[in-house]
């Protein structure tokens, strides 16, 4: 089976579908980016294990890791098998040394327990061929982006209307980490967590 290694090169709030994030995923040592719209819940899961950000109970995917590795199975690699109608399908390959199991998995879950395990992540090529797009394509929608100005912003504790963290004191923007990480809001804690270490 022809396949190519991929790696995660950003998480984005989705410009299509409100609520949801845009995963872009990239040939290794090629041109052509895979995105792939996700949950923001699972945004969050790849999100905290790429930021190293520990979360005070175990999420649905490091109780999945935690399960596996009781039973001595360890996560081999993760393959996007296809694509249907604007839906991607992956799969998790599994062994315990003995057996190897294939079990089917939304991309956004299969990527999620891949990097509990530092498992590589793979497309077929059929994917890529339908759903890949090359790095100037999206160099050019990230330009326009630009041209209009746009800013990473969160909500104002207490109020509707979003801020710029550019715009918060470094004293609310630790209030605001600890908030967002009480509440399991990985990806704003992220956000404001790089905001703090740039200042620094």
């Amino acid at each position: 089976m022809d396949k190519t290694k991929l790696e995660i090169l950003d998480i984005s709030p989705s410009q299509v579908q409100a609520g949801s994030f845009t995963l872009v995923l990239g040939e290794e040592n090629g041109d052509l980016r895979l995105p792939i719209i996700i949950g923001m819940f699972e945004a969050q899961a790849i999100a905290i294990e790429l930021e190293n950000i520990k979360s005070k109970r175990p999420l649905t995917h490091d109780l999945f890791a935690s399960f596996a590795r009781s039973f001595d199975y360890t996560v081999e690699e993760v393959l996007i098998t296809d694509i249907d109608e604007g839906v991607f399908y992956a799969k998790i390959v599994c062994s315990d040394g003995i057996r190897q199991k294939n079990i089917d998995a939304r991309p956004s879950d299969a990527i999620a327990i891949a990097l509990r395990f530092n498992a590589p992540i793979y497309s077929v090529q059929k994917v890529l061929d339908n759903a890949g797009v090359s790095t100037a394509d999206l160099v050019g929608e990230r330009s326009e982006e630009a041209e209009e100005g746009k800013k990473v912003s969160v909500p104002v504790s207490g109020s509707k209307r979003a801020k710029p963290l550019s715009e918060i004191s470094i004293s609310e923007l630790k209030k605001m980490l600890q908030e967002a990480l009480d509440k399991e809001a990985y990806e704003d804690a992220a956000k404001i967590r790089d905001e703090i270490e740039r200042r620094n």
